[in-house]
């Protein structure tokens, strides 16, 4: 595009509406006043702005509503822009990631977090296209790109189900990594997928669905794909998919999304023997429904179930195979993709540990860089990561003990497992420990754990079940998987530079154009946004490197054009003294 069309279309794009509210935290004169945020928020929303900047950080509202801002027009207009030159938008925080990734040469991840229902995925996809069409165009990445992107569908048919919340709600954690060489094209990309909710399968709450896929099939698969699986198209004959009453979702088509997942399936070069059966005999299953092997010194005796036990090893079996075939497709995916920029996709269990590690490490950079700083008060979220997951002493290992123990585990034993080691913990309470007032409020099988942002009641009913997720006698310690995958997914991210971008539901009811200011408080309130946005102002918006920035600017004097000879650090000082710069508006680190 010209530069002064170019230019016109940006001035253009800076209409009056735009300046509706502040666009940046950071310049908000009441900052410390949640209802100043709240109102600004609102303010903004209410003319369809639904993003506003703290700093760097994307804060994201859910309109629930088709907006027009993400043609290829907004994203010609976004490409190669100062950040902050435009009215926010998710592609200039996409822009902004890519372009400092090639500048500084380092690893980068966009974190999206948010409570289900609130634009996680939708975010995710905007970031994706947006480099489709931004990044320099090669077959090779058109291929990645292309494949990328309709992983997408497959993985939402397999992974996503209708919740109360979100009717499509991702019912697993997914981590996208793409992968670019030095020129900035895309040459890779892989998918690292955590904690599938595989008792959806055999189970749902009144209003809610199984996972899209068995609907999509039922409802779009073709006639002798049907025939030869067996199946008939009626979903009401199948008790694994109606125990939600609610088959039929109006917003949701499933005919149209199983053309478009099986279009996927090609593009990712899935083979029709791929889209395959388990391949067992049918006496050799049935046989394990029924019966239980045990093994009494040389030889196998089959004893029969009892009918809670059959369903039970049903139903084991089912989860156990959908997660092998989520596992099974994701690596299939990964294949066809066949390490740098990470586009990040969490779910809630991470978000408080990056509370924690914004704030934080934030505040131990200024300290390290011995700069003057006063610190920022924040909710340590240690206290209940420990209460979780503390060795001998958590509620994860209560419960694997709880499990592993001989003699007759419930799901009440374990409670009183845990009443009896948690009896003091100023985060726990329970029925029985509870005072007079809060025992009204708990049945005799819950435990409430006290969070920064509110109380949360868990009820114990099926946690046994749950973490023995067994196929018989082999037993996955389902708690300390996911404690695991969440550690191998710290560790990446911590490795690279990371870019924010906070998703807040609007309102409970997905109605278009509706804030409801209680429930995006406590959104803003569990999220940190407030605690961010003080660290923000207490600090400098704009910290590089000395060898980084003399790079970057030293062309701007005479001193340090076109080689510094000595030590980084007094280059700068050097460049910064000419430019004529005060002593308060910049600090020297070490």
């Amino acid at each position: 595009m010209r530069s002064s069309q170019r230019q016109l279309d940006m001035e253009g794009a800076l209409t009056a509406r735009d300046r509706v509210g502040i666009q940046d935290f950071v310049l908000l004169d009441a900052h410390t006043s949640e209802s100043a945020f709240l109102d600004n928020l609102k303010k903004r929303f209410s003319e369809d702005l639904i993003y506003t900047y703290i700093g760097t950080l994307l804060v994201s509202v859910n309109p629930y509503k088709e907006l027009d801002i993400y043609t290829k027009k907004q994203m010609d207009i976004y490409m190669g822009v100062n950040f902050y030159e435009l009215p926010p938008h998710i592609y200039a925080l996409a822009d902004n990631a890519y372009h400092t990734m090639l500048m500084e040469t380092n690893n980068h991840f966009i974190l999206i977090s948010g409570e289900s229902g609130a634009g996680k995925t939708e975010a995710s996809k905007k970031i994706l296209q947006f480099y489709a069409v931004s990044c320099p165009s090669t077959s090779l990445l058109d291929t990645v790109r292309d494949r990328m992107l309709v992983s997408n569908p497959v993985l939402e048919a397999f992974g996503n189900a209708k919740t109360l919340k979100n009717d499509n709600s991702s019912r697993f954690g997914k981590y996208m990594d793409i992968q670019f060489d030095t020129q900035g094209e895309a040459v890779g990309g892989h998918i690292l997928s955590y904690l599938l909710e595989k008792s959806r399968v055999v189970h749902q709450n009144h209003g809610e669905r199984n996972f899209h896929i068995f609907y999509q099939l039922v409802e779009g698969g073709e006639e002798e794909l049907l025939h030869s699986l067996g199946l008939e198209r009626n979903c009401q004959h199948y008790s694994y998919l109606v125990q939600g009453e609610c088959a039929n979702v109006s917003s949701i088509n499933d005919k149209n999304d199983w053309k478009t997942m099986r279009k996927a399936l090609s593009v990712i070069e899935f083979s029709e023997s791929d889209i395959e059966l388990l391949g067992i005999h049918v006496q050799v299953l049935q046989e394990a429904f029924i019966y239980r092997k045990i093994e009494a010194k040389a030889e196998e005796v089959l004893s029969p179930f009892t009918v809670d036990h059959a369903i039970y090893a049903r139903d084991a079996l089912a989860k156990a195979i959908y997660g092998r075939t989520f596992t099974w497709l994701v690596n299939k995916i990964n294949e066809s993709l066949a390490n740098q920029f990470c586009i990040n996709y969490c779910n809630e269990k991470l978000q408080q540990l990056f509370i924690q590690l914004t704030l934080k490490s934030e505040q131990e950079e200024y300290e390290a860089e011995g700069i003057e700083w006063e610190p920022v008060q924040f909710f340590n979220n240690k206290i209940i990561c420990d209460l979780v997951e503390e060795k001998h002493r958590g509620i994860i290992s209560v419960l694997d003990e709880e499990c592993l123990r001989p003699g007759e585990a419930t799901d009440l034993t374990f409670l009183e497992k845990l009443e009896e080691k948690m009896g003091g913990h100023p985060h726990f309470v329970t029925h029985k420990l509870a005072d007079k007032k809060t025992r009204k409020t708990l049945e005799r099988g819950d435990f409430r754990l006290l969070h920064y942002a509110g109380e949360v009641t868990y009820c114990v009913v099926g946690f046994i079940d749950k973490n023995n997720d067994l196929l018989y006698r082999n037993i996955k310690d389902v708690a300390t998987q996911f404690k695991t995958s969440l550690m191998k997914l710290t560790e990446i991210l911590m490795s690279k530079e990371p870019w924010y971008v906070r998703c807040l539901k609007s309102n409970d009811t997905k109605a278009p154009g509706r804030f409801d200011d209680a429930l995006v408080r406590h959104q803003v309130k569990y999220l940190g946004l407030m605690e961010h946005l003080r660290v923000r102002r207490a600090g400098f918006a704009y910290r590089r490197r000395y060898e980084i920035f003399l790079q970057r600017y030293k062309p701007l004097c005479p001193a340090t054009w076109p080689h510094w000879k000595g030590v980084p650090a007094d280059g700068v000082e050097k460049l910064v003294k000419h430019l004529g710069y005060k002593p308060d508006e910049y600090k020297m680190g070490r």
